[in-house]
Parts: structure tokens; sequence; C-alpha cells
């Protein structure tokens, strides 16, 4: 049976995503209705422009003042896509206080401080939803927090940004520069103006501590992960790729040590076979791989971002949360029981790949050999060749065993002071293997 009061909605926030949000709340009214048990109704919207024109959103549902809507008392769900840290924490925590449960797509505020929002939402009785914080539409929060929660998952790494994604795949597939790609994702619209967020892995971070605190049942914030970005990742990069049967993907990697004792969240480029699945993901598009003990390897893949992707994702959320005010219940809070420490990056066991500029005359392979055998780092396999232009100078490529990152980055170090060694051109990490 249906109720016939309807459950009311406030926005925060009628951006790309937010607009979203509300034509579909308009358009499948019904629906929405008929899976919820209720009828849900959009209460008010809170905008910073209120003069601008907001098509099929009555006029006098439109405010400023996002602080008075959330304190109505009348209000069930509040819907936060407004983004940031500050005013966003603060109005979902008076959200809370006032009775509303919360759905958010605020990655940056549940990465620096999600456990004050679930601290808040506890107190009151509330729930806190966040399936579009991460991948867009792909359902990924849910099956970690419910479908796999009685499983241990070792290994969280995925593809979490599709600017970067869009880019490295241009790069790969087209023989062209960063610069080249980055000015096609910005004609297409999946860069911003100023992509900084995108290329130097913020984003993908934020995602990370997101994924590592769920999947490890561990507090994890943007602080605990480690972030390269992929603005110096080139096409002589993707060659050499190529000649290992590689790619170069920008990856979120959230690992669980061998010995179940520590956590680590990292993000950088790396080279993966083209035989792993994340290889063949293409364009803007997202894919997350899970390793867990019980369910084995788990791929979700999917659109990551767009307003109508993301607007799916939390139109899913908004479902649940209804449901659960319904039924006078909450969904799942925050785990973080195990309490895990974060390991730094120097103690993450990877491989490295690693380009060098050497001077064309015997016994340099030696040198270099005896650096990587000093710092305990084992080769795999070298290759070099000698430069077309003459110079006296060759190309030496190293790939190693997996070894501490620490071990790595003191051999690269010790590298560049070799006189031999005219520069270290490329260090590139080698995953999923």
């Amino acid at each position: 049976m249906m109720r016939t009061r309807p459950l009311k909605v406030a926005l925060l926030g009628c951006g790309v995503v937010g607009s979203e949000v509300a034509r579909i709340m308009t358009t499948h009214a019904d629906d929405l209705a008929a899976r919820i048990g209720a009828p849900v109704e959009l209460a008010g919207v809170a905008v910073r422009r209120p003069d601008k024109v907001r098509e099929g959103i009555a006029p006098e549902l439109i405010t400023t003042d996002a602080t008075a809507l959330v304190k109505r008392g009348d209000i069930d769900v509040v819907v936060e896509v407004i983004g940031g840290v500050e005013p966003a924490r603060t109005l979902i925590t008076t959200a809370f206080e006032h009775g509303a449960s919360v759905v958010s797509a605020n990655k940056a505020l549940l990465a620096q401080d999600g456990a004050t929002l679930y601290a808040a939402a506890g107190r009151h009785g509330q729930d806190l939803y966040y399936e579009a914080a991460v991948a867009g539409a792909i359902p990924l929060i849910r099956p970690l927090r419910e479908s796999l929660a009685g499983d241990k998952i070792n290994r969280v790494m995925g593809i979490v940004n599709g600017t970067t994604n869009f880019i490295l795949d241009k790069m790969d597939t087209s023989g062209a520069g960063y610069s080249e790609a980055l000015d096609e994702a910005t004609a297409l619209g999946y860069a911003e103006a100023d992509p900084t967020a995108d290329v130097e892995g913020f984003d993908a971070a934020a995602k990370a501590a997101i994924l590592a605190g769920i999947a490890f049942h561990t507090r994890v914030r943007l602080d605990d992960v480690y972030r390269e970005g992929m603005t110096e990742v080139t096409a002589a990069d993707f060659a050499s790729a190529k000649e290992m049967g590689c790619t170069i993907k920008l990856l979120a990697i959230c690992e669980r040590a061998a010995d179940g004792g520590s956590v680590t969240a990292r993000v950088h480029p790396a080279m993966i076979p083209l035989s792993h699945p994340l290889a063949s993901v293409r364009e803007a598009y997202n894919a997350v791989f899970v390793e867990a003990e019980a369910a084995g390897r788990l791929m979700f893949y999917g659109p990551g971002a767009g307003g109508s992707p993301t607007a799916s994702a939390v139109l899913g959320d908004l479902v649940a949360v209804c449901r659960n005010k319904l039924n006078e219940a909450n969904g799942p809070g925050e785990s973080a029981y195990t309490q895990l420490p974060v390991s730094s990056m120097g103690e993450v066991v990877t491989r490295y790949h690693i380009s060098l500029d050497v001077a064309d005359k015997p016994g340099v392979l030696a040198q270099v050999a005896t650096v990587f055998a000093e710092h305990g780092v084992s080769i795999d396999t070298v290759r070099q060749h000698g430069r077309q232009d003459g110079g006296g100078e060759a190309s030496l490529v190293v790939v190693t065993h997996r070894a501490p990152d620490a071990a790595l980055s003191g051999t690269v170090e010790a590298l560049r002071k070799l006189d031999t060694v005219r520069g270290v051109a490329s260090i590139m990490r080698v995953e999923g293997e």
C-alpha cells in the first residue's frame, strides 16, 4: 500500500548533476513513487545564482539560503551536490540535526572528513549514502559496503577518473603528446578549463581514500593517499610500454598488506599488461577491479562522470534512503573496526620501469647493475639502444623485479649521481601482473 504523504527532498546545488537529479525526479515521479512506496516531492533547491533560468523547476522552490532549507524540519532527505568541504560539511551535519538523511556526491569532503559525517549521522539516527562520489553511475560503493560485507577484500585497483583515461587513451592510440590530447579532452568537454584536480591525481586520490576505507574497514583520509599526476607521461613512455606488451593508465590502488596488518592507498601512472582487464578501458570510461578472498576477482565498468550517469547514482541512493525512512530503518554506517594503520609509499612492494640516458661506452651497464644490487633491487630485463643521432649516448631501459618502493626510489637517486648517467628520462611503476 502506498503512503499518500510525500517524502520531501531538498536539493543543494543545481548545476550539471543537480539539474539532472531534479529532472529525473519530475519526469520519473510515478516510477520512483512505486519503487519507494510513497511519492517524493522536491521541496526546495538551494543555489548561488537565483536569477538563472532552470527549466522544469518552479521558481518558488529556488532559494539562496541553504541553511534555512536544511533546517526546515519537514525535509526527509537532503541531496548535496555542491561539492567542496565548506559549506557542504556544515550543511550536511545541520541536516542530520534536523531529522534529514543525506545523499551526497561529495568525494572531497568524504575523503577529508568522512568520520565527522558518519558520527553526525549516527548520533541523529540518519542515513549517509554516497554512491555518486566514486565512479559515477557504476554501482561500486553499495557492492563494497553490502554485497561483499561478508568477504575479505585484499585489493581494489581501478581507473576512477575519466578525463585522465581519455587523455592517456588518445596518447596510446593516436601517438599524440600530452598537450595535444589534453586540448582534445577540453574541446570535447571531458576536461575542465583548469584540469589540475584531474591530471595531478587529486580527484582520483579522494576516491581512493573512500574506496580503501570501505574495502578495509578502516579510516583512510585523503592525506594518507600517495599521489602522482600524469602530466609527465610521454609518447616515449607509451612506446616503451608497447615493447613490453603494456599500456599506461592512471591507477588508484588500495591494498591490504600480505600479513593483514596495514593498508596502503596510492594514485599514480603505471604500466599494465594488455592482457589485464583494465588495459582495455577506453575513452572517458571508468573501471574498478576488486580482489576478494571468497568472491575472487570482480570488475565494475561504466561511465564514471557526467550529469546523467552521476544523477543515476544519486537517484539510486535516494530510493534506498527513502525506503529506509518509510521503514524507520537505517542503512549501513561507518565500518572502521579494524583500525589498521596506513603504510607509507616506501613500504609498497612494486616493480619499476626506468629509462636512462647513459654514456655509450663499455662498463656502463655493469655500473648501473651494481647500483641496483647495492640497493637490494633485482633486475628483470635490460634493453640498450644506441642513439641514432650519435653524440656518444645510449638509451638504457631497466625493468625490475618486485621490491619495496623505498629501495627503488633510492636506486634511482643513486643512478642520478653516476657520471655515466646523463639523465633519468622516465620512471614508471609496473602493475597488474
